[in-house]
């Protein structure tokens, strides 16, 4: 019998998921800048920013910048790091095109790989700082994901992982009644998919919080691992070092 997994809500076979997770990013890739914007109201740029500061690339530093989707983050590394020095992943070549399209548009030509992010095509200790926003949740097998980043981690070099986290019980009512009703009218009305964005709200709630997030980073072999609560805790960076 083969072993199942989370799909949002839904329990899936395993080796099912990935494929359900291409297809809902190849759904949402043309809309999909602009539904970050609407959604988090601005705010994931200033997530994005905090964890760009975090992360003090240095210029010629490797970067590898997985499930880069429309490249946010790499297009700020690559005008500090250069080019020809970061990486994108994403296992959704809708997704990699758009930030293809994006970062041509800024004048930048990165190396990219369609690939797993549970099998990177990279040598051990290869990258300076591996990044994964908003990308992790989306992953079958976490832990696995986790440790290849470690990997192609050169010693001294450092994770960071931003994602949706768990907020303050405060706003845990408000939060809820915005992603199980608003958030999927704005994926219906804007993207023409409601479902995606209901996948999105659930794939938060079963992501794990803040401390077992940090207890992961620590198993997959990083040191000095802390987060950030960013936003009451609606978002989270954690970061760790491969010492």
């Amino acid at each position: 019998m083969s072993k199942t997994t989370h799909f949002g809500f839904q329990e899936v076979a395993e080796e099912k998921k990935s494929g359900k997770v291409r297809e809902v990013f190849a759904s949402v890739a043309p809309s999909y800048d602009i539904m970050n914007d609407l959604m988090s109201g601005g705010l994931h740029r200033v997530w994005k920013k905090f964890t760009v500061d975090l992360a003090n690339v240095k210029p010629g530093e490797r970067v590898l910048d997985v499930a880069s989707g429309s490249g946010d983050l790499a297009m700020t590394f690559a005008k500090i790091a250069g080019a020809k020095n970061v990486w994108q992943t994403d296992i959704n070549e809708a997704m990699l095109k758009v930030g293809r399209d994006r970062l041509i548009n800024q004048g930048l030509s990165l190396p990219a790989a369609l690939c797993d992010a549970e099998k990177l095509p990279f040598a051990s200790e290869s990258f300076d700082l591996v990044t994964v926003a908003f990308g992790l949740r989306n992953m079958t097998h976490k832990e696995v994901a986790l440790a290849e980043m470690t990997r192609v981690l050169k010693t001294g070099g450092r994770l960071l992982v931003l994602e949706f986290s768990k907020v303050h019980e405060s706003l845990k009512k408000a939060y809820d009644l915005y992603s199980f009703n608003l958030l999927p009218l704005m994926g219906k009305y804007v993207a023409k998919d409601e479902a995606s964005y209901r996948y999105l709200a659930e794939s938060i709630r079963m992501h794990p919080d803040q401390d077992t997030l940090k207890d992961m980073l620590t198993t997959a072999g990083l040191s000095r691992v802390e987060y950030f609560n960013l936003t009451a805790g609606v978002a989270a960076v954690h970061k760790g070092v491969k010492l």
